[in-house]
């Protein structure tokens, strides 16, 4: 079995983790851990000549701090016995986890939700619903239980 565990740092990432490593897999299992990197935004750091020349650094020190991620994931997997690769890409979270899924032939993607409903919801879009209406393969989207 293929699992694409999808990552960003979030406290909603700690639980997919969290899942993938508990449940019970199939000897032959292996979980390839993804982090994708998006662009910053142009409004960050506008300058009043343009667009700010620190976009770049930006990008880059954010994809440094994915691949540490990615490697303490991997790290702890491998921990528990998992086979284990790791993955940072750098675009729009939906199409890059959908084909890394894709080209990898992973038989599941497992990725955390925000929760996020109404206004937020349309405004920021949620990665897990698009990655559940267009990837290949089965997806297992893992909540955090509120708190009451």
């Amino acid at each position: 079995m293929k699992i694409v565990l999808a990552i960003d740092g979030s406290k909603f990432t700690e639980a997919a983790i969290r899942t993938v490593i508990e449940q019970v897999h199939p000897q032959d299992t292996e979980i390839q851990v993804l982090q994708v990197v998006e662009p910053p935004s142009l409004l960050v750091g506008r300058e009043m000549d343009g667009y700010s020349r620190n976009l770049g650094v930006v990008w880059e020190a954010e994809t440094k701090q994915a691949d540490a991620l990615v490697t303490q994931v991997a790290d702890e997997s491998l921990s528990k016995g998992l086979k284990v690769t790791t993955v940072v890409e750098q675009g729009d979270p939906q199409s890059k986890i959908i084909d890394a899924a894709a080209k990898w032939h992973a038989d599941l993607i497992v990725i955390g939700s925000h929760g996020r409903k109404g206004l937020e919801h349309f405004l920021l879009g949620s990665v897990s619903d698009a990655v559940v209406c267009h990837a290949g393969c089965s997806v297992e989207i893992v909540r955090i239980a509120p708190i009451h």
